[in-house]
């Protein structure tokens, strides 16, 4: 049985005017929003450049998403939703707490591979927008009042989960949080450096951010 096929992506319902999930449309401005934003990058991405792809008027997209910033929070979100479940699906089972970190670990450091499951989402594309556009969703004057109205609350949550599998190995250690989140925020900044600042990074010829994070880690926790 592939636990997969009932899985639906839940994306905080303040970040939308109406659920893309709910119609065709909804889900192709989705799909394509990422392959645009992925092509031209996200400071070049426009509603109207988007409507002249998918074929319609640029005012059909603003009934889903009231500026292209609540766009790019609604794929940053989702993303990490999609993270969540890995982390949860993959990890769930195992029950050796230092194995089960080791993996939390991989799961949210590691290269994205496409899901089936989500035919009008591409994830390698939408991984790359992630590590070159996220920061963008909170560097923002209305990050705090966005935060307060729950729009990061499932990135959050990831941070949360791994942290509280970070305390099951080392509970004494002070510094779960920090840990957890430099991991995956820390993850992304070494896939971008990898991709375009390759003399400030370690992580090429074979060695990935996995493997930085998993011996930072191991090393910290001393385990």
């Amino acid at each position: 049985m592939n636990l997969l096929s009932n899985l639906k992506i839940s994306v905080p319902e303040k970040i939308f005017l109406k659920d893309p999930e709910s119609s065709t449309l909804g889900k192709r401005i989705v799909e394509h929003s990422i392959i645009l934003i992925d092509d031209i990058g996200f400071d070049a991405f426009t509603f109207k450049k988007l409507g002249a792809v998918i074929g319609s008027n640029e005012s059909s997209i603003y009934r889903y998403f009231e500026s292209k910033h609540k766009l790019l929070l609604y794929l940053s979100s989702w993303y990490w939703a999609w993270i969540e479940y890995q982390l949860v699906l993959e990890t769930h089972s195992i029950s050796d707490k230092k194995e089960k970190l080791l993996k939390a670990i991989e799961i949210v450091s590691r290269t994205t591979k496409e899901d089936s499951n989500f035919s009008h989402i591409n994830e390698v594309l939408l991984n790359q927008i992630i590590i070159n556009e996220n920061s963008k969703s909170f560097l923002t004057k209305e990050v705090d009042q966005e935060n307060k109205e729950g729009y990061f609350v499932i990135y959050k949550r990831v941070v949360q989960r791994l942290m509280a599998i970070i305390k099951e190995v080392q509970p004494d250690y002070n510094f779960a949080s920090s840990l957890a989140s430099t991991i995956i925020d820390g993850s992304l900044h070494q896939h971008f450096l990898k991709e375009h600042f390759t003399s400030i990074t370690d992580c090429k010829f074979g060695i990935t951010p996995t493997d930085f994070y998993i011996n930072l880690t191991q090393n910290t926790l001393k385990i």
